[in-house]
C-alpha cells in the first residue's frame, strides 16, 4: 500500500463576533446553477474522503466563473482541487465536494515554504481508489425537535460542499466560500476559508431558518504536522480545565490502530459521536457495554503545565482554555498560534511518540469544538464559529 504524508496550517486573526441575532430575511442559494455540473461520466474512483454521491463537478465552469482572485481549479476524477496562492508564495488547497483542506504552505523565517498541515493518502481497502485523511475538516451534526409538520425532528450533518463564491486578491488575502444545505429541514451551513500572508482561517456560519431551535454538536478538526510529538509542546494552557475523553472518530481522522484499544471509556464516547459523521453506528458497542456493566467514566483535571509536553498519548477536551495558545515544534523549529471564536471547547489529541518520526502519526490534532455541551441556535437565527491557524514564523 503506497502512502504519502504531508502537513498544513496557519491564519491571520479575523475578528468575527459570534452572533445569535434574529435574521429578518435570508436569501439562500441551496442549489448551484445547473451549468455548474457536467453530465459526463468518468471511470476514476473518488478518494474515500469524498466518496459521497454527487453530480460531477464542471471544473471548466468553475475556472471561468471564479478564477482571477489568486485561485485555480484542477480536476481530480469527479472531484475538484481548489488552489489558493498569494504573491508572497503562501498557498493552500482544498477539495470539492468534501470540503477538506488538504494543504497549507506559508512562507517561513528561512525564506522558503513549509507544509504545516498533515494528510495521509493511502490505497483503499478494496485496492481501488485512494483514501485521504487529515488536513482540516468539519464534523458537525445539527439536531432539532418540533411539534408540528413544518418543524419535525431532524438530525443532519453536512457532507457535500458546493463552491458559492471566491473573493479577494493574491496581493493581500483570498477567501473561498463553500456551502452545504438541507433545504427540506431549512438549515444552511457556510464554510469560509480565508488565506492571508501569515494565516489561514476556517469560519462556519450556520443559519437556522426553522421556527424552532437547533442544537449543534461537533468540531473543526485540524491535523498539524510536527516532526514528532516528542518535540512538540502546547504553550499557554496552564490552569485550563479538561476532561479525558477518547479520540474523535471522523471519516477524516488519522488514528493509530492501537490507540486506546483496551480503554472502556472509548465505548461511551463512540456512542456520543456515532450517526453523524464522527464514526459509524455500532450496536456491538452498546451490547458490549451492557454485557460488561461498564460505564463511561468521567476523568477531569486542571492543566498544571504552561509548557505541556505532547510526547504521551492524550485525548482531552478543554472546557476553559484560552482563546489563543501555541503549538511549538522544536524538531522543525516552527510554531503555530491557534485561535478560536464562538466555540467554548478545545479538543487536543496526540498519538504519542512511539511512532516513526516524520511519519503517518507525526501530527497534533486540534479541534475547536462543541462536544460536551451543544450550542443552541435560536429560530430564524445564525451562529458563527472560527478557527485561526496563525504562522508567526515570518
Amino acid at each position: 500500500m503506497a502512502t504519502v504524508y504531508s502537513s498544513i496550517f496557519s491564519s491571520n486573526f479575523i475578528h468575527l463576533q459570534p452572533s445569535r441575532n434574529p435574521i429578518t430575511k435570508i436569501t439562500t442559494n441551496l442549489i448551484p446553477p445547473h451549468n455548474n455540473f457536467n453530465t459526463s461520466t468518468r471511470n476514476f474512483q473518488l478518494p474515500r474522503a469524498a466518496s459521497i454521491p454527487h453530480p460531477p463537478i464542471n471544473v471548466d465552469y468553475l475556472e471561468t466563473e471564479f478564477s482571477g482572485h489568486g485561485t485555480s481549479f484542477t480536476s481530480l476524477g469527479e472531484s475538484c482541487v481548489v488552489r489558493m496562492g498569494l504573491d508572497n508564495g503562501s498557498v493552500a488547497t482544498l477539495m470539492l465536494p468534501s470540503g477538506l483542506i488538504t494543504s497549507y504552505k506559508p512562507r517561513m523565517w528561512h525564506g522558503g515554504l513549509q507544509e504545516l498541515l498533515h494528510t495521509s493518502v493511502s490505497e483503499g481497502d478494496d485496492g481501488r481508489g485512494a483514501v485521504i485523511r487529515g488536513g482540516v475538516s468539519l464534523a458537525f451534526r445539527c439536531e432539532g425537535g418540533g411539534d408540528d409538520e413544518e418543524n419535525g425532528v431532524i438530525s443532519w450533518s453536512p457532507t457535500i460542499w458546493n463552491l458559492r463564491n471566491v473573493g479577494g486578491s493574491p496581493d493581500e488575502s483570498i477567501q473561498v466560500e463553500l456551502i452545504s444545505s438541507n433545504s427540506e429541514d431549512k438549515i444552511e451551513i457556510k464554510h469560509i476559508v480565508t488565506l492571508k500572508e501569515d494565516a489561514i482561517s476556517s469560519e462556519i456560519v450556520i443559519t437556522n431558518l426553522r421556527s424552532s431551535s437547533l442544537r449543534l454538536t461537533g468540531s473543526i478538526i485540524g491535523h498539524l504536522a510536527v516532526s514528532t510529538p516528542e518535540a512538540s509542546y502546547a504553550v499557554g494552557l496552564e490552569r485550563a480545565n479538561y476532561f479525558v475523553k477518547p479520540h474523535i472518530l471522523s471519516k477524516f481522522s488519522i488514528i493509530p490502530p492501537d490507540f486506546n484499544k483496551n480503554d472502556s471509556r472509548q465505548l461511551g464516547f463512540k456512542r456520543l459521536l456515532s450517526d453523524w459523521g464522527l464514526g459509524s453506528p455500532n450496536q456491538d458497542l452498546k451490547d458490549e457495554t451492557a454485557k460488561n456493566g461498564e460505564e463511561d467514566e468521567e476523568i477531569e483535571g486542571e492543566e498544571d503545565d504552561n509548557y505541556k509536553h505532547l510526547t504521551e498519548k492524550i485525548s482531552l477536551i478543554y472546557t476553559s482554555a484560552p482563546r489563543n495558545f501555541t503549538i511549538m515544534d522544536r524538531g522543525k523549529r516552527n510554531s503555530v498560534a491557534v485561535g478560536r471564536e464562538g466555540f467554548n471547547e478545545l479538543y487536543i489529541f496526540s498519538p504519542g511518540s512511539n511512532h516513526k518520526s516524520y511519519g503517518k502519526y507525526s501530527y497534533i490534532c486540534i479541534g475547536q469544538a462543541a462536544l460536551l455541551k451543544p450550542i443552541t441556535i435560536g429560530p430564524h437565527s445564525e451562529w458563527r464559529g472560527v478557527q485561526h491557524l496563525h504562522n508567526p514564523n515570518l
